[in-house]
């Protein structure tokens, strides 16, 4: 089950009330954590199989990988310190470790959804346009909400054109399932339930906005500087994972499957949507490519917009944030997220 759910401003005020040490150690042992999503699943199966074991051997260290539950907990955590590196979308990591000010850094962009995630209507309506005047159910303030946005933008209508009703993503496929629900938006394996029904319509999905919904493994800038090994273990470790799943190792999909409560069939459906990068060099590609920053503007002006940036966030420049290039957007003195090349350009070389 992919969890995106809604962010809130009680996770965000605990972020921005937590006190984070000014500066990391040097230490020998690291924990991080990931939630169940389809591009995130390779992380159980590096733990299982003991690659991260044999990456971390490398440079005399140890990692744990650690599952949560909870993934809007997990990020709370991460952001009070409680973990090394979470896995989280690009905009969670702005508006909740950024917006927290703990100085965090993309370490790995491992895919993003190309379909994952999607507007759907049934009942008639058959293109955006038609969204005009009903009320669309999706998490508020997720990349749902976002998403719907983007959507609206294309078909020349804005958010105030419709009547966000605010669903979970455990409700939205029954809410979808009553006769009053028209439009929702929702992301799989949700989405695949809410299309299966009769006499719907996808009328946009995340493949149209390609690139914007962005999925992290993201570490503390301060514990990355100090450890270099961390960064350099987790990058060979995730793209070992790769090579194996693109060589189609159906024994390693298989049990990602079962760990994500779906079988092969349904996890490969799921990748199908997950536009996986399969080399250091295609993650190197994308996030030295000069689109990333305006991307990550719009996501900014989004969640400024929606009060996600913090009480006193003043525009949606209030957050600093650094791209290969030495490329920044927004407060050039309020740096608080980093997409980070070096390590990505050490394993396209083979220097590991």
């Amino acid at each position: 089950m992919k969890i995106r759910p809604l962010l809130h401003s009680l996770a965000l005020s605990l972020a921005l009330l937590t006190t984070f040490p000014s500066f990391a150690t040097v230490k020998k042992e690291f924990t991080v954590c990931w939630t169940i999503y389809a591009g995130w699943m390779p992380w159980g199966a590096i733990s299982n199989e003991k690659i991260i074991d044999k990456w971390a051997d490398k440079y005399g260290i140890k990692i744990h990988i650690v599952q949560l539950n909870d993934y809007i907990e997990s990020i709370n955590q991460y952001t009070a310190g409680q973990f090394d590196g979470c896995t989280m979308t690009n905009m969670d990591a702005l508006t909740i470790p950024a917006a927290g000010s703990v100085d965090s850094t993309a370490l790995i962009a491992g895919s993003y959804s190309d379909g994952n995630d999607g507007i759907v209507l049934k009942g008639g309506g058959k293109t955006l346009a038609d969204l005009k005047g009903m009320q669309v159910y999706l998490p508020e303030l997720s990349v749902s909400h976002y998403l719907l946005v983007r959507g609206l933008e294309k078909a020349g209508l804005q958010e105030k054109d419709v009547q966000v009703v605010n669903t979970s993503d455990a409700d939205i496929v029954s809410a979808f399932g009553t006769d009053n629900v028209r439009a929702a938006v929702a992301w799989n394996p949700q989405l695949s339930a809410i299309k299966s029904a009769q006499q719907t319509t996808e009328v946009f999905s995340s493949s149209q906005v390609p690139g914007e919904l962005i999925d992290l493994m993201v570490v503390n800038t301060q514990t990355l500087a100090d450890n270099p090994a961390l960064g350099k273990a987790l990058t060979g470790a995730w793209f070992e994972m790769m090579s194996k799943m693109q060589a189609g190792d159906e024994a390693v999909l298989s049990a990602m499957a079962a760990d994500a409560g779906t079988d092969l069939a349904g996890y490969r459906a799921q990748l199908k949507t997950t536009h996986l990068f399969w080399t250091p060099a295609d993650a190197l590609t994308f996030v030295t490519s000069a689109d990333l920053p305006h991307i990550m503007q719009r996501v900014a002006q989004f969640s400024f917009d929606k009060g996600l940036l913090g009480e006193g966030a003043q525009s949606a420049e209030a957050i600093g944030m650094r791209f290969p290039g030495n490329v920044t957007q927004g407060d050039s003195g309020n740096i608080k997220l980093r997409f980070d090349d070096s390590f990505l350009k050490m394993a396209a070389a083979g220097e590991r």
